[in-house]
């Protein structure tokens, strides 16, 4: 049996909510449990339905995006949120994923790409647009503290990982350059997460700029 993703869209646009709704719900292993026009309608909206991804306009009148996110965040068992902007590099969408948000999509991204994001994030192993968030990062970096005492307990081996890991290379692109199979990469990088706190690879690039390792 197909599990199925729940998503809840949060923007003030009801066309653009129809837009997306319509791609979404043409997959059968994707469904829009329920739509908000503001982050304070948001907040009621995923209290209700209980959805495992919530898409996230950042601007938005009454609650905007980012405020909605941190309330969100603070719940128990909270959904992934990607933050939706039409800015390719957004200083708040930098603030939103610093904060635990699971990254951003562009609105204008292609559906294909929409739909993989929203698979990736619901794994919990992919970053999205992996490049234009470490472009966002590097343009929006905030001055780096020292390095951090649990990156110390990093193997050379893993030390490795995690920069390729920040840089955007996917479990297959490591692979390749460092000889290993994708399911020992995939073993490295959880072990990463672990030891280093991470909920996913969003927060390693994160984690990546903040301490200036790359």
């Amino acid at each position: 049996m197909t599990t199925v993703i729940r998503v809840v869209l949060v923007d003030d646009q009801a066309l653009f909510r129809a837009g997306i709704r319509m791609v979404i719900n043409s997959q059968p292993d994707l469904e829009v449990v329920g739509e908000a026009g503001d982050g304070r309608e948001a907040l009621d909206v995923v209290a209700k339905t209980r959805p495992d991804i919530v898409l996230m306009d950042i601007r938005m009148p009454v609650m905007d995006g980012i405020v909605a996110t941190t309330e969100l965040l603070r719940r128990e068992h909270p959904p992934r949120i990607v933050m939706l902007t039409t800015f390719d590099l957004d200083e708040a969408a930098a603030r939103a994923i610093r904060g635990g948000a699971s990254g951003f999509l562009l609105k204008d991204a292609d559906p294909e790409f929409l739909l993989a994001a929203i698979r990736g994030v619901h794994r919990g192993s992919s970053v999205i647009a992996a490049q234009a968030t470490t472009d966002l990062f590097s343009r929006f970096a905030e001055p780096a503290p020292k390095r951090p005492d649990a990156f110390a307990q990093l193997t050379h081996r893993e030390k490795e990982i995690f920069a390729f890991a920040a840089r955007g290379l996917n479990n297959s692109e490591i692979a390749a350059r460092e000889f290993l199979s994708e399911a020992t990469v995939k073993t490295h990088v959880s072990r990463i997460l672990a030891k280093l706190g991470l909920r996913d690879r969003v927060q390693l690039v994160v984690y990546a700029h903040d301490h200036a390792l790359i």
